[in-house]
């Protein structure tokens, strides 16, 4: 939103500087995104007068003039053709920047004769495109500074431009007297009065409006005058300065009028040519296929159920977003019908999507304005056209009713100053929010018809607060509470930052991907169904909750291999969801490693990442989180994960505590990821709690006995997994077991065909007396048997 400083003293009766409007503004929440002020560029350049000018001895297009100044009578050449003896110039003196041709001027000689500066023209000042002749100024002292003279004399031309950032909850700001009611509110100025005298009607108009019944929900009113025989034409100067002034381009008066008005007010406007209407005016929904070509001269073809205005003919305009080319303004304009009206902000912003069409009034009408003004806007409008471009206007026209938008909301003083944390008065804040707008009976507040974003009582209390500056605000120490205070985290959240940190001491990098994800890649993980469907969803790629956390990694791990990362570890914590429902998510922590598990060397001990190591992973997030360490690794997990190379965690057959593994190459060639893949994926609310909530940690339960370990090597069938074998093994003595691993294993050979060797090492801790030899003996025999009985293996001879 741009606006100059004279156009908010229209509005504001204020003698603060660019610098405190800027500041408060932005304390206020509309924050000043930038300030041209024009008279910064020209401070330097000053008044001279030419004593006396002559022709350059070497040139016919150049004169020598004594132009005296502030310093005294300098030398200057110059070749302006209006350059001559008596007249009052504008002089930049050595060291002075000239901003049009980017050059800082210095003492030159030109054709062998010294020139001490240059009289500039308005274009080299960058004042208008004017560059035939240097400035001829009517009045003005030597020595006096040229922008004091044109802040005197032509005050458009230095008139600071303040460009504010508008969020979407104040529409009411789009308009330069909203900013004003802001910065009186803050005590910057008083508002000024801003009364129309209607133009009475002089004649009743033969066109009429229409809305259908079916539209009034996004037109509740539409009003307009009919207004004949205006002069179109360039607008006034003060009118063209203002709109020049914020980057728009002066094209006639009865657009400008228009413009204006959607600035000033923040109230768009549509001008017909009421000659070019055939018949009257309807408001209604497009069936379909209806094309129209707009006021940027492009064709539109309308979609079913969009709102336009049209005329006997067909439409003649995009209802709140743009006007149509037919019946535009054009110089030979005589006969205008100026429309005022309310568009629903939620239907404007659907078709100005559709249509792809980004204009003021869109910008506007979707955010919204205010209905109650829609006959006044009209009312301000004609009188500025007819008072001049002359013309008769008609009587009101108008179709429907202004939206009742009327509410209140109760005012606690007392809970104002709790939540603001200032101690603001009771009359102060009734005062602000009169200064506002709000018109106050009793404790109720009632909202003014331009304040959308006011739903409840704690808006009410931001306003306070915002106008009040929440710059004022002190900082005081909470108070000191006796005792221990209680955990702020839950053991869940606890287990959330534990994951988070293990993975990433692992060397894991941490993603937060979207929640949602594609139909596909859901089905991929389970996923994808009607339960876990966006009704309104951001994106066609993002129609669905995510069934899992590894559907996001992979989609981040392809992103980074195409951008030349081959090798890489990313992990997340979050929830996914199984159902639409409330409460039907789980928490998820997932990692992803692809390619080798580091660069190349020349020792070669680099490799790619493979099943154990998701593995160990996994084990060292569980452990981190308070798993159990005792676990049973099983097959059988989702279709997802490879059939062969994959362990679910489990405490028991329906107890799992995570899954890790190779992906399935199906999925990993879905996900357009290359290379091998492993991963883990683990559940921490399926973990146990512990039964002791101390923070303390457990006693160390050390023994002062040496442990014994033994070597087993067990020959057994070829599908025999390790782990059987191991899980036999640690059964045989639970208490006097403290760990077996595989050490070694040997396929073939004089084993024969089906046949594997693996050697384990178990590990036996005496907690209560050394171990003797018989003791060894008796548990290596329970070891043989076990193991035998298990996987049908022998002792290997």
């Amino acid at each position: 939103m741009k606006f100059t400083l004279s156009w908010l003293k229209k509005h504001l009766d204020t003698d603060a500087s660019v610098a405190e409007i800027c500041e408060t503004l932005t304390d206020l929440g509309l924050e000043v995104e930038g300030v041209e002020n024009p008279a910064e560029k020209l401070a330097d350049f000053t008044i001279g007068y030419v004593s006396h000018a002559e022709k350059h001895p070497d040139a016919d297009k150049l004169r020598v003039c004594k132009v005296d100044t502030d310093e005294g009578e300098l030398q200057i050449i110059c070749g302006a053709p209006n350059a001559r003896e008596g007249i009052t110039v504008v002089v930049a003196k050595p060291g002075v920047y000239v901003p049009g041709i980017d050059t800082t001027i210095g003492v030159g000689k030109i054709r062998g004769i010294e020139s001490y500066g240059m009289m500039a023209s308005e274009r080299e000042m960058e004042l208008s495109d004017e560059h035939d002749g240097i400035i001829e100024l009517p009045s003005g002292n030597v020595g006096d500074r040229f922008v004091d003279w044109l802040a005197a004399n032509d005050p458009a031309k230095v008139d600071p431009m303040i460009e504010i950032a508008i969020t979407p909850n104040r529409p009411d700001a789009l308009g330069v007297r909203g900013i004003a009611r802001d910065l009186a509110a803050r005590g910057l100025g008083k508002m000024k009065p801003c009364e129309v005298e209607i133009v009475p009607a002089t004649f009743n108009a033969d066109i009429s409006v229409s809305i259908d019944s079916d539209t009034s929900d996004g037109c509740p009113v539409f009003t307009g005058r009919l207004i004949k025989g205006v002069k179109n034409g360039p607008s006034p100067a003060w009118l063209q300065d203002l709109l020049r002034a914020i980057g728009l381009r002066p094209i006639s008066f009865l657009v400008d009028v228009t413009n204006f008005f959607t600035y000033d007010q923040n109230r768009p406007l549509h001008v017909f040519d009421a000659d070019k209407v055939a018949g009257n005016l309807r408001v209604h929904r497009a069936a379909g296929g209806e094309m129209l070509t707009a006021l940027d001269d492009k064709e539109y073809t309308l979609k079913a159920g969009q709102m336009v205005i049209s005329d006997d003919n067909g439409p003649e305009s995009i209802a709140g977003i743009m006007g149509g080319l037919d019946t535009g303004c054009t110089e030979d304009t005589v006969n205008v019908f100026v429309e005022s009206a309310y568009w629903d902000p939620v239907q404007i912003a659907y078709v100005g999507r559709a249509l792809k069409i980004n204009s003021d009034a869109r910008y506007r009408f979707e955010r919204g304005i205010d209905p109650a003004f829609t006959p006044d806007g009209l009312e301000h409008a004609v009188r500025m056209i007819v008072d001049h471009a002359g013309g008769e206007a008609s009587q009101l026209i108008a179709a429907g009713q202004v939206p009742d938008v009327s509410r209140a909301y109760k005012l606690d003083a007392k809970r104002v100053i709790s939540l603001v944390g200032m101690d603001i008065p009771e009359s102060t804040q009734r005062q602000t929010l009169t200064a506002l707008g709000f018109r106050l009976v009793g404790d109720m507040a009632h909202v003014p018809s331009w304040r959308p974003d006011m739903q409840g009582e704690a808006d009410l209390v931001e306003e306070v607060a915002r106008i009040a500056s929440l710059t004022k605000l002190e900082g005081k120490p909470l108070p000191r509470l006796a005792g221990v205070p209680k955990p702020i985290l839950t053991p869940m959240q606890l287990r959330q930052n534990a994951a988070k940190r293990t993975a990433a001491a692992l060397g894991y990098n941490e993603c937060v991907t979207y929640s949602f994800i594609d139909r596909d890649a859901a089905a991929l993980f389970g996923g994808g169904d009607d339960a876990t469907m966006l009704e309104n969803p951001i994106s066609s790629d993002m129609s669905h909750m995510r069934p899992g956390l590894l559907p996001g990694l992979l989609r981040a791990a392809a992103r980074n291999q195409a951008r030349g990362f081959a090798d890489m570890g990313l992990f997340e914590v979050g929830h996914a969801f199984h159902g639409g429902e409330p409460g039907e998510q789980h928490l998820q922590v997932a990692g992803l490693l692809i390619g080798r598990t580091g660069p190349k060397d020349v020792l070669g001990e680099a490799r790619a990442v493979d099943v154990f190591d998701a593995k160990a992973d996994a084990e060292a997030v569980l452990s981190a989180i308070g798993a159990p360490a005792k676990v049973q690794i099983m097959r059988g997990a989702d279709a997802w994960w490879h059939p062969g190379r994959h362990g679910k965690i489990c405490l028991g057959p329906k107890k799992v505590l995570g899954v890790f593994g190779e992906l399935h190459p199906k999925v990993l060639r879905e996900m357009d990821i290359k290379g091998p893949a492993v991963a883990f994926v683990l559940y921490p609310e399926d973990v146990p709690m512990p039964k002791k909530k101390s923070a303390a940690r457990p006693a160390l339960q050390a023994t002062d006995l040496q442990a014994v370990e033994r070597d087993f090597a067990f020959v057994v069938d070829a599908e025999i997994e390790a782990l059987t074998l191991v899980n036999a093994a640690a059964g045989a003595d639970k208490a006097l077991i403290a760990g077996v691993r595989v050490f070694d294993e040997f396929i073939g050979g004089s084993l024969g065909e089906g046949k594997k060797s693996l050697g384990i090492t178990v590990r036996l801790q005496p907690t209560d007396a050394t171990l003797k030899d018989a003791d060894i003996e008796a548990i290596a025999a329970k070891i043989v048997a076990k193991v035998t009985k298990a996987t049908g293996g022998v002792l290997r001879g």
